[in-house]
């Protein structure tokens, strides 16, 4: 494009919609639209969100907004309203940066909007960094774009598994990775809460043939079904029936649910046997973990980003790829088998279909089985 052209404002014109969410009450959005200029300045990239997925995982981002600093990666300008981050695909309308061409297609994390401006910095075949002057402080891994046609995990007939698993997957894989090179703390059983979750039960499918370690799912009577149905699990039980789990080996606890109440009967029920407990996340308790006065190992917070450091140092960057690359697509291909019984595509289109959706991952009112990915117009 003619970024020194005198066009009319009328041809200048685009229409930016973003989705707002209220910070303090999630299920709550609008949508705001503003005109904006339809070129990139010198240093900027204009892209235009296509798809992206809606998880529980989003709602987690937003519920740890304050907490994580998930809410400053897309400023709003207003206090009360938010972004919310998903993980997602978009296309480069125009391009004042060298290296980035309209176009080009990246995958990564995005605001809920038709378009956003970025600062590409670090541009490489790989892709780019967004160098935005409010990002540069927050976790890198979120300010990073891969471009489609040099990422070696890409295929346009998988992307959108590749948006609702690839942001939980690292999670899983490198939790695997974690308990498995530290020998599982001694366990010889992994107990897991919210064992429906995608990130859960994609740990228990980088587990499942791992020797001498047994899983046992704890689960609502709701989802009890689907998590036998997945064959990853040894043993699995309502949370209400925690207490009929045996006590007599070394246990693990992962904690995918963030009630301090169960981590409580956990620790009081398993006693001794009971080696490590490990928090991973919950977009259910948005407080960091307290002391409680519990008997046994404190619980530990799990943060992915620091095993991935330890085996970008251990494997190298390019090890690191190649291993999760492998066992990402493996577990792909393996949910959407669907003779599996593991997931179910749901495709929805448009902004309000998006606010429907949030409302109900809110709510707790989403099915395991199901997958959703928004298309915008």
């Amino acid at each position: 494009m003619d970024h020194g052209n005198n066009r009319d404002n009328a041809e200048q014109s685009l229409q930016v919609t973003r989705l707002l969410t209220r910070k303090h009450a999630l299920n709550q959005s609008r949508l705001e639209a503003r005109q904006e200029r339809t070129d990139a300045a010198p240093g900027e990239v204009l892209l235009k969100l296509d798809r992206f997925a809606l998880t529980t995982n989003n709602v987690t981002y937003a519920a740890f907004g304050d907490a994580m600093h998930y809410w400053q990666f897309f400023p709003t300008g207003q206090e009360e309203w938010g972004h919310m981050p998903v993980w997602g695909f978009a296309d480069v309308v125009d391009s004042g940066v060298p290296g980035v061409a309209p176009g080009e297609r990246f995958y990564g994390y995005f605001p809920i909007a038709s378009h956003l401006r970025m600062q590409p910095e670090r541009v490489t075949a790989r892709g780019f960094y967004d160098g935005s002057e409010h990002r540069k402080t927050l976790t890198s891994a979120y300010n990073q774009y891969t471009r489609v046609s040099n990422d070696a995990a890409y295929a346009s007939a998988l992307e959108n598994y590749q948006m609702l698993y690839r942001p939980l997957f690292i999670t899983s894989f490198m939790l695997a990775d974690f308990l498995e090179d530290n020998r599982f703390f001694g366990a010889s059983r992994l107990v897991v809460s919210s064992a429906s979750s995608k990130t859960a039960y994609g740990t228990a499918f980088c587990l499942r043939d791992i020797p001498g370690v047994s899983l046992a799912a704890v689960t609502s009577e709701r989802n009890r079904a689907f998590v036998q149905g997945l064959g990853c699990y040894r043993e699995v039980v309502t949370y209400d029936t925690l207490e009929t789990l045996a006590t007599g080996e070394p246990t693990l606890y992962v904690d995918f649910s963030g009630d301090e109440a169960l981590r409580a009967r956990v620790h009081h029920h398993f006693g001794s046997a009971l080696v490590y407990d490990c928090f991973a996340g919950s977009a259910q308790n948005t407080g960091f973990l307290r002391d409680t006065g519990l008997p046994g190992p404190r619980p530990e917070f799990y943060f992915a980003p620091v095993q991935i450091r330890k085996r970008n140092a251990d494997w190298g960057p390019e090890g690191v790829n190649q291993r999760f690359n492998a066992a990402q697509r493996a577990f792909i291909d393996y949910v959407k088998a669907p003779a599996n019984g593991w997931l179910t595509l749901i495709e929805e289109q448009g902004f309000g279909a998006a606010q429907e959706r949030i409302a109900s991952l809110v709510a707790g009112a989403s099915e395991p089985k199901a997958g959703y990915v928004v298309r915008l117009p």
